[in-house]
């Protein structure tokens, strides 16, 4: 396993992350909650495949599962060093109840980072992520709440999800006007039939030397299976649908080459997919719920792309609209809510 620095940080990051997204089971009646979630004795599978390829990298959130997804993720770290764990979970915005309430946005990250540090049994985190651009809450209770958290111990570096460059740009800037910390990563929704990112975030990230950590590699199993391929996730994930439903006549040839090269190299197409993001990105974050989901790890730790390949990945993509959260957040009409869960 390669281990990369995570932007301006000192943290040393494996080169892939594991999403725990899939941890702690749902119930399915909402986007975060996941009816095919796993619960901890497979969970505990999982991370012990993933401690034994070298990854140090894991994500979750609190809106996964309601909590479950951090709980389960706090106890099955419990087993490995946690000066050896590169931990990282996310806040998002405040709700309709909390904004009524006149809940700060300061008091609101300083509540949900405490509820956090519960769930996973731990007294800081690594790495703390803004998950959802809050067009709501002010700018400077964020950033007051952010610092405050980060002078406290409880978290080392900041992170940033779902978010526009002159968002990142402008809120990095504020943190510098106010000497508060700024954020070190940038996590969005990117892969080999999702590039939208290219035309201006990786840039501004490259040029600010911020890492690039991004999350749905697999496009949610459409990359790792050959065109057209049914599976439980895509039958019970709604809103993945949402994100690639609609683009399918553009994507086949893309899926089609990656299972041409898979073939050829005699690998899964996940590790073609993993091998491809490792040489554009400092560490994809891939959901597992299954211990035998990370093979595609170890075949893309042996596997170098040539030039010529990586071309050949490329060349059918086709531009597309905003997908996803990124498709909401084009206007502060949208305040998320149907991601946090409200």
């Amino acid at each position: 396993m390669e281990y990369r620095q995570l932007g301006t940080s000192d943290l040393q990051v494996s080169s892939i992350a594991l999403g725990c997204m899939g941890f702690g089971t749902g119930t399915g009646d909402a986007i975060n909650q996941r009816s095919w979630a796993v619960g901890q004795q497979q969970a505990d599978q999982v991370l012990q495949r993933a401690v034994d390829l070298g990854i140090n990298f894991f994500d979750t959130a609190p809106v996964y599962q309601a909590g479950a997804s951090e709980r389960v993720l706090g106890r099955g770290l419990q087993q490995f060093p946690r000066d050896q764990v590169i931990l990282a979970t996310k806040f998002t915005n405040r709700t309709t109840q909390e904004i009524n309430d006149h809940v700060s946005g300061r008091e609101h990250i300083l509540r949900s980072l405490d509820q956090s540090l519960a769930n996973l049994q731990t007294d800081y985190v690594d790495l703390y992520v803004y998950h959802i651009w809050d067009w709501l809450t002010p700018m400077a209770d964020i950033m007051a709440g952010l610092n405050e958290a980060v002078k406290s111990g409880k978290v080392r570096y900041l992170g940033i999800s779902n978010a526009y460059a002159w968002q990142i740009a402008q809120i990095n800037a504020f943190a510098a006007q106010y000497d508060y910390p700024q954020f070190v990563s940038i996590q969005s929704h990117y892969n080999l039939i999702y590039r939208e990112d290219e035309r201006e975030l990786f840039t501004y990230a490259q040029e600010n030397q911020l890492a690039t950590t991004p999350y749905s590699p697999l496009a949610s199993g459409r990359l790792a299976h050959p065109f057209g391929t049914e599976t439980t996730r895509r039958r019970q994930d709604a809103f993945s649908e949402t994100k690639y439903g609609a683009t399918i006549d553009i994507d086949k040839p893309v899926i089609t080459r990656v299972e041409e090269l898979a073939q050829l190299h005699h690998v899964s197409m996940a590790a073609i997919n993993l091998a491809w993001l490792q040489q554009r990105v400092t560490a994809p974050i891939i959901g597992a719920t299954k211990s035998h989901h990370l093979d595609a790890v170890a075949e893309a730790a042996d596997l170098q792309l040539t030039p010529a390949e990586v071309r050949y990945l490329e060349e059918p993509y086709q531009p597309h609209d905003l997908e996803g959260v990124m498709a909401d957040n084009r206007s502060r009409e949208h305040n998320w809510n149907r991601y946090s869960g409200q």
